[in-house]
């Protein structure tokens, strides 16, 4: 699961990062409203906490505005705010859930779950590209109809892929995809996991463009 943390207290984000990587979570940090909209548009993620209190825009503005712009990203609202209407105001405002803080880890993992749970009951998140399938959700790929193991790095490349596959991505673009928006990385750290791809699904499966990034091969 690939989370969007928008939380400004670095404190209460060091916590929430360490706490749900520690569950094998790829997580994601920002803590402004504008570098939020920055991540959203260089990565793929499968659901977002969202502080209302950020110091460049209201989160509960943010949000309403995510939801004009079309964006179905879960999205679980994360606050000190606990009174009723500031709960109502979340939930008609956007977010699919509600959680005030202090709050438990393990129930704010939890509540995560159920969020993903939730989308991939309602929308099929299987991928058919030519020869290959991919399920997001499980994590389940076949070429041929025949199943291949891919690690979960690999998994996360062929997701980023796939989800723009006739796009040009960057290397910085794929590592944030993989490693997560806040990790700082050697660019050709993304090279091992595109060789490995090539190497399990074929040669062509992912394209270089000289200069640019990579995409994805002709579907065959």
């Amino acid at each position: 699961m690939h989370v969007l943390l928008v939380e400004d207290d670095a404190l209460v984000a060091s916590g929430i990062v360490a706490g749900l990587r520690l569950h094998g979570l790829t997580v994601d940090h920002v803590g402004t409203a504008s570098l939020a909209d920055t991540a959203l548009l260089s990565s793929h993620f499968d659901v977002c906490i969202l502080d209302l209190g950020l110091p460049d825009q209201d989160g509960l503005t943010l949000l309403r505005r995510w939801r004009e712009q079309g964006r179905k990203l879960p999205i679980l609202i994360l606050t000190a705010r606990d009174a009723l209407h500031h709960r109502v105001e979340g939930l008609l405002g956007g977010g699919d859930d509600y959680v005030i803080k202090p709050f438990d880890l393990d129930e704010l993992l939890a509540r995560l779950h159920v969020l993903t749970r939730r989308v991939a009951g309602h929308e099929t998140d299987c991928i058919e590209y030519g020869r290959l399938s991919f399920c997001a959700s499980t994590g389940h790929v076949t070429l041929d109809g025949k199943p291949v193991s891919l690690a979960r790095r690999e998994l996360s490349l062929l997701r980023a892929l796939l989800s723009k596959p006739h796009t040009i991505l960057s290397a910085e673009q794929l590592c944030d995809s993989v490693y997560g928006y806040d990790q700082d990385l050697e660019s050709n750290a993304i090279n091992v996991h595109i060789y490995h791809l090539r190497r399990k699904l074929g040669s062509n499966i992912v394209e270089t463009v000289r200069g640019l990034g990579y995409k994805l091969g002709p579907a065959g």
